[in-house]
């Protein structure tokens, strides 16, 4: 979850060039992800001859930085001619040459793919192979769109070659299975506008199709128009964000103020709560975005994605080694979204080195269970887990190994894995830099 920095958005000036190479917007609260959106033509210039750098260079500062990052492949722009590589269409695929606005025209300045043109199809395909192979189950990899349809990758043709709803429809499908059959341990996502742009309602034939196939939904179109058009699918979200993260895409901040369709920017905060979304961009030169929403950036990130709080531990003073013990702890998710991937909380034990002593996890209860909430209303669950600490045991050669010495030992929450890694941060003081929150002390007393 997080915000998704365009350092590329389309045109390769926007908007990480102003940036140095050591600037990873560090300032910017909540920034997660960096987003690389390129057209086909720039990382494939010529067939079987990659540039791979493009997309790299810019992903190793982030990564760096323990940041993840995301993308998309466009084969059509309306500010040049070539997003899919000219050589395709050498190599003999048919397409449309079109006027940006206006629609298919012989002497247009623009050229779409025939997107289901078999050559189309086939050079797409290797080319997917290629990129699936480098990201594919990269965990440095939040999500990647299926922008290989439409113009901008934003699966839509009104401006463009535009097909009808019956071409669309066979055409998303064949880029949805395309992208399924080579990314099957990465998150994908669809743009909302494959089943029309401004169409109302819940259920749409191609985005069911998507979601029975592990494919997201994102809305590329939050605050283009001015209100009450600010955007047209939170009904939408509706069946993907109880299991799907939800992507949202602001319009370019500067265009938006000029359409008075920012206004005080509360609308934005208003979108993250209709779609329950995890991911939000930042889609503009970013200092300037940041500096003229600080507050409101705040207000988000008290609620985009998930927000995991805990409200209350509690655990005996005193224990003895090898009996039995209870923790009890509240849970709360004060985000909009679920905690998708789970995580489950662990009580460890630290001597005052800073040794681990003692992990114990509750593998009964997943975060992804708390349901989120409005803002005056977020649910709270208990979870009550039972403890042993261990205490000396015989190995099979008959020596002694003492597990656990009685003591006072520091107490640490923390969630993650189910072998007490811990994963997820939580906004409590005294971290040890390791995303375990201390939260006092316990007095560990031997058996007799």
């Amino acid at each position: 979850m997080g915000w998704t920095f365009h350092f590329f958005s389309n045109l390769l000036e926007n908007y990480g060039s102003k940036l140095e190479p050591s600037d990873t917007l560090d300032d910017w609260p909540g920034l997660s992800v960096v987003y690389l959106r390129v057209p086909w033509g720039f990382l494939e210039p010529k067939e079987g001859e990659f540039n791979w750098s493009l997309l790299d260079t810019p992903a190793q500062r982030w990564i760096a930085k323990g940041k993840r990052i995301a993308l998309r492949i466009t084969t059509s722009e309306n500010w040049m001619r070539y997003a899919t590589p000219e050589w395709v269409k050498a190599a003999g695929a048919k397409g449309v040459t079109y006027q940006f606005g206006q629609g298919p025209k012989a002497d247009g300045a623009q050229w779409d793919p025939d997107f289901l043109d078999p050559i189309y199809l086939q050079k797409l395909e290797n080319f997917l192979a290629v990129m699936a192979r480098r990201y594919d189950g990269n965990p440095n990899v939040a999500f990647i769109d299926i922008g290989t349809f439409g113009l901008w990758g934003e699966a839509h043709t009104l401006m463009s070659s535009q097909l009808s709803d019956e071409q669309t429809l066979a055409a998303v499908k064949r880029h949805i299975d395309l992208h399924v059959k080579y990314f099957k341990h990465t998150q994908l996502c669809l743009s909302d506008d494959a089943a029309g742009h401004d169409k109302p309602g819940r259920d749409f034939p191609i985005m069911d199709y998507a979601r029975a196939r592990g494919v997201t939904m994102r809305d590329d179109s939050i605050m283009v128009q001015p209100p009450p058009r600010s955007w047209y699918h939170a009904e939408m979200a509706e069946a993907f964000w109880p299991t799907l993260p939800v992507i949202l895409e602001h319009e370019h901040f500067g265009s938006s103020k000029l359409r008075n369709a920012w206004g005080d920017g509360s609308l934005l905060l208003k979108a993250v709560e209709d779609y329950h979304a995890s991911y939000l961009s930042i889609h503009w030169w970013p200092r300037e975005e940041l500096n003229e929403n600080r507050e409101l950036i705040q207000r988000i990130n008290r609620r985009l994605g998930y927000r995991l709080q805990l409200h209350e531990i509690s655990w005996p003073a005193e224990v003895a080694l090898g009996a039995p013990f209870t923790v009890t702890t509240k849970w709360a998710n004060a985000g909009v979204a679920p905690c998708y991937g789970g995580g489950f909380w662990a009580l460890t034990l630290k001597d005052e080195k800073g040794g681990i002593v003692s992990v114990n996890v509750a593998e009964d209860f997943d975060m992804k269970q708390l349901p989120p909430g409005p803002p005056d209303k977020i649910p709270v669950a208990e979870s009550a887990a039972r403890f042993v600490i261990a205490h000396e045991y015989v190995d099979p050669f008959g020596k002694f190994a003492p597990a656990t010495k009685p003591g006072t030992y520091d107490v640490f929450v923390s969630v993650g894995q189910r072998d007490g890694t811990p994963t997820i941060a939580l906004p409590l003081s005294s971290d040890d830099g390791q995303r375990r929150y201390k939260m006092g002390q316990i007095i560990v007393t031997d058996r007799e």
